[in-house]
């Protein structure tokens, strides 16, 4: 420090630290010691996000604030369990010809939570850089570590995702203080819509949560599972929700205030799913289809919509470990629902068929 003693602070970054002079004892017991400890480490902006102005600016929260159907995108698999790219890209094409209006990249349905990081942000910019120019890429970089959650949205930014899914810490739960502050640390990345689902977290996000967050701009809004009494509640304060229930979303639609779904039954019917976001109301058409939605969560998602896209011939019939096909009766059960529904309603091209369990390849290594 000798050659710093004709000055009285440092800086570094913006941050100043103090320099004792030259003729103070260095004295650890010396309590009057001119050392104060720094305060970089709290500093709210210490941590900036790597993109650029013009990234930030690419895509307003308006415009995610304003989308009808979103789908959370299946992703599908080789047999060896790497991406099925090909696969991949046209199941998106189907869902932007039918009328969804944005994708969630590695949500719950597309099994994020058995990728890699890397494959996480790889598929976030492979959908961006194919299908950005068409449909609303939303990256869900949600995590119950909040640095994971910073690192992941600022790579998801940074390939030029126009939103990002954040759900609330879940396992290792925390506070509702704490809470309130992981989501103010991704908040300030770009447009995001947080996502409650308690059933899965096992700890939900109470609505005087979200209106401490409404002060931040890029908010966009709730998916929220809870329920259209929930749902009810945040339309009613003006904050922008869809129903994360394939089940409730046409009544939350058309008789809670919900801006639209963020739906996996779209996956399969995106036409019909977006007439019930469009249309206005009807019951019938929402009546027909709640058989196939109760089908597709008679087990935990994805499994039910995994089993049901591989019998249309639209991915190969590969599953990830830990999940598993459905049975061969509720097989059975989803051909004959798609021949009363009508095979022209749901995506892909091949006769529909029931799998023998032979079929189906399950990867636990890929």
């Amino acid at each position: 420090m000798a050659i710093l003693k004709s000055y009285s602070s440092l800086c570094f970054r913006g941050t100043t630290f103090p320099v004792c002079p030259s003729n103070v004892t260095h004295n650890r017991n010396t309590r009057n010691s001119c050392w104060k400890p720094t305060q970089a480490a709290v500093r709210s902006n210490f941590h900036l996000p790597m993109r650029s102005f013009e990234m930030k600016n690419r895509t307003s929260t308006e415009d995610i604030k304003c989308l009808r159907l979103i789908t959370a995108i299946k992703t599908p698999y080789l047999p060896d369990g790497r991406f099925d790219l090909e696969a991949y890209d046209d199941l998106v094409n189907m869902q932007i010809v039918n009328g969804a209006e944005g994708v969630i990249v590695g949500g719950t349905t597309g099994e994020g939570q058995l990728m890699s990081w890397e494959e996480h942000i790889m598929l976030i910019a492979h959908t961006v850089n194919c299908f950005g120019g068409k449909i609303k890429v939303i990256g869900n970089t949600g995590s119950n570590s909040t640095r994971e959650a910073i690192h992941a949205t600022e790579q998801g930014f940074a390939v030029g995702m126009h939103a990002a899914l954040h759900i609330n810490p879940y396992y290792g739960k925390t506070s509702l203080d704490g809470m309130v502050s992981h989501f103010h640390c991704v908040l300030s990345m770009g447009p995001t819509i947080i996502y409650n689902v308690p059933s899965r977290t096992g700890q939900d996000i109470p609505p005087h949560v979200i209106q401490s967050l409404t002060e931040s701009a890029n908010l966009a809004g709730v998916k929220e599972c809870v329920g259209n009494d929930r749902i009810k509640q945040y339309t009613g304060n003006g904050i922008v929700v869809w129903s994360g229930n394939d089940d409730q979303c046409h009544d939350a639609r058309w008789g809670y205030g919900a801006t639209g779904v963020i739906s996996v039954a779209s996956n399969l019917i995106p036409g019909l799913m977006r007439e019930l976001m469009f249309g206005g109301k009807n019951p019938a058409l929402n009546s027909k289809l709640l058989p196939l939605i109760d089908w597709l969560f008679h087990m935990p998602n994805p499994i039910g919509l995994n089993t049901a896209l591989a019998q249309l011939g639209v991915v190969r019939p590969v599953f990830r470990l830990p999940f598993v096909p459905l049975p061969l009766e509720k097989r059975i059960e989803f051909v004959n629902l798609v021949k009363k529904i009508g095979r022209e309603h749901f995506v892909g091209t091949k006769d529909v068929e029931v799998l023998d369990d032979d079929d189906f390849f399950l990867v636990s290594r890929y």
